[in-house]
Formats: C-alpha cells, sequence, structure tokens
C-alpha cells in the first residue's frame, strides 16, 4: 500500500512539472516520508542524490532561458529579462485553468528577454530573434525537469527493487 502511494506522489509530481509547479521538490518529500515509513527500502544515499538532482534541475531551468537568449544573439540583460519574465510570468500566469502558469512562464521569458533587448536598443528583428531564443530555452528547461523526474523515479524504483533484492 505504501508503495502504491509512494508511485502516486511521484507520477503526481512529474505531471506537475511542466506546469512550472514544484513536482521535482514534491518527489523528493514523497521518498524523503517513504524513508522514514521505511528505512530500510529508501536509504540516505537515495535521499541525498534525489535532492541533489532536484537542486540542480532548478538551478538549471533558470540558466537555461538566459542562455539560449544570448545563444541566439542577446546581450547579458537580455539572459536577465527571460529569467526574470519568465518567473515573473509563472507567478501571474494566464487566466487558463491549469495551464496558465507554463503559459505566463513562456510568455514571460519571451517578452522579458524582448523588452531587455529593446530598452538597449536593438531593432526589433534582432530583438525577436533573442526573445525567440529565450523562449526555446524555456521550452528546454521544462523538457529537463521532466527527464530529471523520470530519472527520480527509477532511482526510487531501483531503490526498491535493491532492498527488496537483499
Amino acid at each position: 500500500m505504501e508503495i502504491a502511494l509512494l508511485f502516486a506522489a511521484l507520477v503526481a509530481g512529474l505531471l506537475l512539472i511542466p506546469f512550472g509547479l514544484p513536482g521535482l521538490w514534491l518527489m523528493v518529500g514523497a521518498a524523503l516520508l517513504y524513508s522514514h515509513a521505511a528505512p530500510d527500502r529508501v536509504g540516505i544515499v537515495t535521499i541525498l542524490g534525489l535532492t541533489a538532482l532536484a537542486g540542480v534541475a532548478e538551478v538549471m531551468e533558470f540558466i537555461l532561458a538566459g542562455r539560449y537568449a544570448r545563444k541566439y544573439g542577446g546581450s547579458k540583460r537580455a539572459g536577465w529579462g527571460a529569467i526574470l519574465g519568465g518567473i515573473a510570468g509563472a507567478i501571474v500566469g494566464v487566466p487558463l485553468p491549469v495551464v496558465g502558469s507554463m503559459i505566463g512562464a513562456f510568455v514571460g521569458a519571451f517578452a522579458g528577454a524582448l523588452a531587455a533587448e529593446l530598452t538597449i536598443g536593438t531593432d526589433r528583428k534582432a530583438a525577436t530573434r533573442v526573445a525567440t531564443g529565450a523562449l526555446i530555452g524555456r521550452i528546454v528547461s521544462v523538457a529537463m525537469k521532466v527527464a530529471v523526474g523520470l530519472v527520480l523515479m527509477v532511482w526510487v524504483a531501483a531503490a526498491l527493487l535493491w532492498s527488496g533484492a537483499r
């Protein structure tokens, strides 16, 4: 029964990630709770590994939008605009149920990079290209976090299988 609840929480966390919600941390929290319920099944190495992977993924999420903005010819200012715009967009969201925060983060990354480039005098066409790069970076970051979520699920499953084999 506990394992079913653990995997339900892991799947729920995985489904939350694309919407800009803290799905990775839900997954880590579920594994941590399970480790307290069954300390012989999920150990400290697994919990520390999951936490480290989730932390790296969170940092990379913010870095990727800025990096892609710069890759597409943007300034450091555009990179920061993409990062801050993505955060603001996720918080404000778009008035659509369920997907509003995800769309808001995408729009915010684009708008933040665009505004940052336009304020330093970049022409509209080049600024739009930079903003498109920021949007692509945001999409890549969501895909990366979902991939990390899948790795977390596999790690927990492997820990459970390993502990059951002993």
